[in-house]
């Protein structure tokens, strides 16, 4: 089972982590950058897959390709937003990472407009007139 494999990884890290941290602080956060960049790589066959089965699922009901890629770009900067935020505030630096999930989600709501122009669209169809 992967997830403890991960567990296992992290926590093993999380503990030399508080270890260096009394020691070398410098090192216990690029301990904690690494081991955070390493799960990702760990999760990017995952990801992978897990990709090309929407793919897959999206041409088998002909839904135009543009959405789900535009659905996937706003997953994926939710997540690297969410990611950079954490180890920003690792970093002591909570204002920074306030700053890059608000970041975040104006890109997220700058893509999704589109989207959501097309379901009022729809909506506004089927509404009897």
């Amino acid at each position: 089972m992967e997830i403890l494999k991960i567990v296992g990884f992290a926590l093993t890290a999380t503990f030399l982590a508080l270890i260096l941290k009394e020691q070398k602080p410098n090192l216990a956060f690029l301990l904690v950058v690494f081991v955070g960049c390493s799960i990702f790589l760990f999760l990017a066959d995952k990801i992978y897959e897990i990709i090309m089965m929407l793919e897959k699922i999206a041409v088998n009901a002909k839904v135009n390709m543009v959405y789900l890629e535009t659905i996937l770009k706003i997953i994926g900067i939710a997540y690297i937003a969410e990611f950079a935020a954490q180890i920003t505030k690792d970093a002591g630096q909570g204002s920074i990472a306030s700053k890059i999930e608000l970041g975040g989600k104006i890109l997220i709501l700058a893509m999704a407009i589109p989207i959501l122009t097309v379901i009022i669209e729809t909506i506004i169809k089927l509404i009897p007139s």
